[in-house]
Order: C-alpha cells, then sequence, then structure tokens
C-alpha cells in the first residue's frame, strides 16, 4: 500500500454540466473557490496550487448529435484534457484535487489516474460515494445524460468511445471497487451492478450497520491488495437538508456527522492519493451553504479535525 505525498495539492477545476440536463454545476468549482477551499487547505499545512479550470464549450454553443450520448463529443475531448492534467499532477509527485462539474467528470479523472498506475503497475481502487451508481450505459439510460454512466465506462461497460477512452480498458477492476450512499439505482443499472459484481453499500446498509463500520472494512480490504486509492464524491451523497445545492437531490442521504466521519475516518487510513468533488450546484443551493458544507468536508478528508 501506497500514498502520493499530500504535502503538494494541486486544484483542478472541472465547470462540467454537458452530462446532465439540469444546470448550474458547472459554477461548483467557482463557488468552491468562494468558499475558501484553499484557505481551508493551506490552514492544515498543504502547499496548494490552483491550476484554474479546464475550458468546455458551452451548452448553448453545441447541438446533441446523439440522444442516447448528450454532448459526447465536447465530454470526451475535455475529460481528455483533464485525464492528461491529473497524470501530471501524479507524475510530479502532487496530490490531485478535482472540483466540478457533474460526474461525468470522473471518467477524465478516473482514466487519468488509471493511465499512472497502469504505467507503474500499480493496483487501483475507487471508493465511489454518491446518491447514484451510474452505472448506466447508452443502451439502459432512459435520459441519455453521460453523468449516469461514468462507472459503468471505467468497469467496461457501454459504448466504445466511452469504455476505450485513452486507449486501454477497464480502468478499473468490480473488486477494486465500493459503491456507498448509494439510495437512487434504475432497473437496468441494477443488472449491469449483478453482473459485474460490483460491492455496494447502500443507505439501507449504512442505516444498518454504521457509516464508520463500512468505511473501515473498506478501507482494511483496500490497504491489503490496493496501490493508489481514489475517492470519488458526489454531494449528492449528502442529505439535500445538508446540502440543497446538488445537481439531483435525493432525500435520505448521508447526515452532516455520517459525512464528516467517512471522510475524517478516510483521513485517518492515511491512504488516499487522489479526490474528486462532483455535484455542486449553486444555483440550487441557500447563500453557498452546499459549497462551504463541501469545502470543510475536502478539510476533513485532508486531516482536519474537531480536537
Amino acid at each position: 500500500m501506497t500514498s502520493i505525498p499530500k504535502e503538494n495539492v494541486s486544484i483542478i477545476g472541472f465547470p462540467m454540466d454537458l452530462g446532465a440536463d439540469r444546470r448550474g454545476v458547472d459554477m461548483g468549482p467557482s463557488a468552491l473557490r468562494i468558499a475558501g477551499l484553499q484557505a481551508k487547505l493551506e490552514a492544515l499545512g498543504y502547499k496548494v496550487e490552483d491550476n484554474g479550470d479546464i475550458k468546455i464549450e458551452i451548452m448553448e454553443r453545441q447541438k446533441i448529435k446523439n440522444t442516447k450520448l448528450k454532448y459526447i463529443d465536447e465530454i470526451i475531448k475535455t475529460s481528455m484534457m483533464l485525464a492528461e492534467k491529473v497524470e501530471k499532477v501524479l507524475e510530479k509527485g502532487s496530490f490531485p484535487l478535482c472540483i466540478g462539474g457533474d460526474h461525468s467528470m470522473a471518467l477524465g479523472t478516473i482514466s487519468g489516474i488509471a493511465s499512472y498506475c497502469k504505467k507503474r503497475k500499480l493496483r487501483l481502487g475507487v471508493i465511489w460515494i454518491d446518491a447514484h451508481s451510474d452505472m448506466n450505459t447508452d443502451e439502459t439510460s432512459p435520459s441519455g445524460n453521460i453523468h449516469g454512466m461514468p462507472l459503468a465506462a471505467l468497469l467496461g461497460l457501454g459504448c466504445d468511445e466511452l469504455v476505450n477512452f485513452l486507449g486501454f480498458s477497464p480502468k478499473l477492476h468490480p473488486e477494486n471497487c465500493a459503491l456507498i450512499g448509494i439510495r437512487s439505482i434504475d432497473e437496468a443499472e441494477k443488472l449491469n451492478i449483478m453482473k459485474l459484481k460490483v460491492p455496494i453499500y447502500t443507505m439501507n446498509d449504512i442505516d444498518k450497520l454504521g457509516i464508520h463500520r463500512i468505511i473501515a472494512k473498506v478501507l482494511k480490504q483496500f490497504r491489503e491488495k490496493i496501490d493508489h486509492i481514489h475517492i470519488s464524491f458526489d454531494v449528492d451523497s449528502v442529505d439535500p437538508l445538508v446540502a440543497p445545492g446538488v445537481g439531483t437531490p435525493i432525500p435520505g442521504g448521508l447526515s452532516y456527522r455520517e459525512a464528516h466521519l467517512l471522510m475524517e475516518t478516510i483521513a485517518e487510513c492515511g491512504c488516499m492519493s487522489s479526490l474528486e468533488i462532483a455535484e455542486v450546484n449553486p444555483i440550487l443551493d441557500h447563500k453557498n451553504q452546499s459549497a462551504v458544507f463541501t469545502a470543510e468536508l475536502i478539510a476533513s478528508s485532508m486531516g482536519q479535525r474537531i480536537l
């Protein structure tokens, strides 16, 4: 088990809103910066470099060519840029912190990490914290929105353009993945999850077992077999009473303390090597409260403590 030293943190903004129908998540990176993300990390002793945002063409200047894969050309193009940036950050020994944007960003983030790991024969593991499993494909998606497809594509399911992104597949093996906080799954996604036997911990499991027991179990398993642990955190995993400003709010999510305990436990492990945050939507927020909460959550994952 190895981990990327977090003395140097590189923030990469990915203002993507092409993966979803609801607008506003493209302002997520700005909302997190306004919430004082960099200052919070610097207060913990990190050297932080903000790499700015990857340029993404707005929806109004594009046409949907394929209703089953909306805006795929621009998503592929910009995800390539994101993947390259993430891999370069890792190569120079820095910790990539990617802030979005809808969860289609995971295609670029995790592919870049997978490429880095592949070249070094490192085993990649992903902890996917989300209300949704994002296990649809172009054939199963009821909307054609790519933010519901990235995990399936990374695991090798879906159309060639997404699956073979960066020229290799799969980027991630099912047994090296853990889904946490899931509470909204399409019927076809359930079949994909069962087909691949992806380990999944729903909100029902969290209610019964407790979040600490679940994340401690996952981290123990990962520490024994994984070299690079990536956390992909969709803010809609949190209950909308706590974080209303998200792309697709679903009632019954993680509580304020469950979310912080989850991230604090990850920090205590000392084994996180990269992090991405998706779906902060200031348009649906109240005075930036969701971004402020999320910035605090990131700080918890990087070592901030109550005492």
